[in-house]
């Protein structure tokens, strides 16, 4: 089980070959599948043959629901754990300003970093996970700071429940059916996910390169509009992240595969809060 976040991975916990085809499944018709005999409908199943578990062996332990709470608990409360201490001992005061962005924009680095060699793993680990977490968490508490120190005073608790209210949303959407995960929505999200990355580069290098305000993301209606389109697409990775934890368990996945679910979590909710947080800072700034 991969990341389904497309900026990490494009790939799910499936085999490729068979992801595209059982994209559009729902999961009874997957699971009918396998009983009548196709192995790729699991890419779980023992020794070549159909199945959760081998018979012939010990059971092993499958992922629940529980296991992906516990974990996604336990990794979102790293973020938030070291993002509320690197707001109390990084501060953004005049005369630690430039040390205190240092260390985020170093903090962020290594987190990136991070998730790119738990993006190519074929399993889960722990340490990677619980680092990228702490190391994302020290870059979003500074940023989170500046932002309410010198821009938008209060406008980060206004973020951090406007992120809860879209994975809220995202969640019920998806439990009622309103969102379908399926190959289309797959690759709509991944084009979509690519042409945004590549503006926001452009952006970057444009404003680098003292093109002024770049391609004017950072500011007036076209930023309010491109971080909305943020905000959106980060909604779609959470539901793609709800479809591959469905699935994971249906197919009975190994019990470590949950820390990958708590990673694809928690990276779109940090996407859609970095998302929130711009729009809610240029709508003060418009006000």
């Amino acid at each position: 089980m991969k990341s389904s976040n497309p900026i990490f991975s494009s790939r799910g916990f499936v085999r490729r070959a068979d992801r595209a085809a059982r994209a559009e499944q729902p999961v009874s018709a997957a699971l009918g599948a396998k009983a009548a005999g196709d192995h790729l409908s699991n890419p779980y199943a023992a020794d070549g043959r159909p199945g959760l578990l081998d018979e012939t062996r010990a059971p092993r332990l499958t992922m629940t629901m529980d296991d992906v709470i516990v974990r996604t608990t336990l990794t979102l409360g790293t973020v938030i754990l070291t993002a509320a201490l690197s707001w109390v001992v990084l501060p953004v005061d005049e005369t630690a300003i430039g040390r205190s962005y240092g260390i985020a924009v170093t903090a962020a680095l290594i987190a990136f970093a991070l998730a790119i060699v738990q993006a190519v793993r074929r399993t889960a680990s722990p340490p990677l996970i619980l680092g990228y977490a702490a190391f994302e968490g020290v870059f979003l508490g500074v940023v989170s700071e500046a932002t309410s120190t010198y821009i938008a005073p209060g406008v980060v608790v206004q973020a951090v429940i406007g992120t809860f209210t879209v994975a809220a949303g995202v969640l019920i959407s998806y439990r009622l059916g309103w969102i379908r995960v399926n190959r289309r929505f797959y690759g709509f999200v991944l084009a979509s996910a690519t042409g945004f990355l590549l503006l926001m580069a452009t952006d970057l290098v444009l404003s680098a390169f003292g093109a002024g305000n770049g391609l004017g993301f950072d500011s007036g209606g076209i930023g309010v509009v491109f971080g909305v389109v943020g905000v959106l697409l980060g909604a779609c990775f959470l539901a793609m992240d709800f479809k591959q934890v469905e699935d994971a368990i249906a197919y009975g996945a190994p019990r470590e595969e949950s820390w990958l679910a708590a990673f694809g979590l928690t990276t779109s909710l940090v996407w859609i809060y970095l998302e929130v947080l711009r729009v809610l800072t240029l709508l003060r700034e418009d006000g």
